[in-house]
């Protein structure tokens, strides 16, 4: 098949629309619905991103795409109880012999508010436990380069039998030079192939502290990975194998910084006792229990905690979450990593990073004010590499 007819394109209203190969055959199959030209963008540009960090990692890895960005993008490391609750996932059989599905309850895990309705990108064959969790999820497809036939049947029965479901030729190598048209005028450039794997990004270490501990390599790998596919201006923190926090097509850097780091934040407060033990209704919908807990865990959280609010959420009221003991928790994160798209040109974005627990930071480096950035991060014991690489994506 070398052309796909679209019923539209980015609104209603364009029309004609396609996707199609000059040359060759398109490398992707529909096994189930009729994605659109959105969900393609979101499934092409997820699938690279996968597919780079499963290659640089060796592990199983997925991502949670929304609007040509990732919300989530993690491996397959084992979930602890705590993310299993948090991520809506304790009661899915068999998620511990599943890397993938591990990954991907990681991905959409992360920012649950930002995944909502998301398209899913898995870097290995799709089994019937991730399938399982991506059907009681509000999604609009997945891409991979298999589906079980178990799998293949769970999600053909999703949102009445039109959830889209692609499939993706895994040795497909796109061409070295790539174009695209805006207002009529066509731009051509060479496709981004730089390696984020390459051991000589961590040589150039100007800080003071210049340990950077396996995990942490790993971990800014996937934060660089990450970036290299995410809508610039771009930061994201990083840990245990998976984004917490990405900051996407922001104009300013500490925007950036400041956006990423408060869903950070928000990811580790969700792991906070209080959190953890608030009281819902039994038949709460997962999507309202997302935002109830954003809400409460903000600084409007009167909106669902004063008297006639609470009861259509909680079966007793519970007890606000302090400013006081929000502060103290984040204060417990730690060993966080966190890349950026390209120079920090201010130590403001190291002050804001250091109060979401970054221990360990990977960026371009080339700022005329490079000199107080590392100031900055030697003032909390930060480890930094320059990497000289920008990772600028539109």
């Amino acid at each position: 098949m070398k052309e796909l007819t679209l019923k539209y394109g980015c609104n209603p209203n364009q029309k004609p629309s396609r996707i199609f190969m000059e040359e060759g055959e398109l490398p992707i199959e529909v096994l189930n619905g009729r994605p659109g030209y959105i969900n393609f963008l979101d499934a092409l540009n997820s699938w690279q991103l996968v597919k780079e960090m499963r290659e640089a990692t060796g592990l199983p890895s997925a991502a949670s795409f929304k609007h040509v960005s990732p919300a989530g993008a993690a491996v397959g490391l084992p979930l602890s109880d705590t993310l299993k609750k948090i991520y809506f996932v304790d009661d899915i059989e068999g998620l511990d012999d599943s890397p993938i599905a591990c990954a991907y309850a990681r991905a959409r895990g992360a920012d649950r508010m930002s995944s909502y309705g998301d398209f899913v990108a898995l870097s290995d064959t799709c089994d019937a436990v991730t399938a399982r969790i991506l059907k009681r999820e509000v999604s609009d497809g997945v891409i991979a380069p298999d589906y079980t036939e178990e799998a293949l049947q769970i999600l053909r029965d999703k949102r009445k039998g039109t959830y889209n479901v692609i499939k993706i030729d895994k040795d497909y190598v796109a061409a070295p030079v790539e174009r695209k048209q805006v207002f009529g005028i066509t731009f051509e450039q060479g496709r981004n192939e730089i390696r984020l794997d390459d051991p000589a990004l961590f040589e150039n270490i100007p800080t003071k502290n210049k340990t950077f501990p396996e995990d942490a390599r790993r971990d800014l790998m996937i934060a660089l990975i990450t970036l290299k596919y995410t809508q610039s201006n771009s930061v994201c923190y990083v840990k245990d194998g998976q984004a917490i926090g990405i900051g996407a097509g922001q104009q300013s850097r500490i925007h950036c910084t400041r956006l990423a780091g408060s869903k950070a934040d928000i990811w580790w407060l969700r792991q906070h006792p209080k959190v953890m033990a608030l009281p819902f209704k039994d038949d709460i919908r997962r999507a309202d229990r997302d935002n109830t807990i954003d809400i409460y865990i903000g600084e409007e959280h009167d909106d669902v905690l004063k008297e006639g609010a609470w009861q259509q959420f909680f079966k007793t009221r519970p007890e606000v979450l302090t400013r006081e003991e929000k502060a103290a928790w984040i204060a417990k994160n730690s060993k966080v990593s966190l890349g950026s798209d390209a120079f920090f040109p201010f130590g403001d974005n190291i002050e804001r990073a250091h109060k979401s627990g970054v221990e360990y930071i990977a960026q371009a480096g080339g700022s005329v004010r490079d000199d107080h950035v590392i100031m900055t991060c030697d003032k909390y014991d930060i480890a930094m590499a320059f990497t000289g690489v920008r990772l600028f994506h539109h």
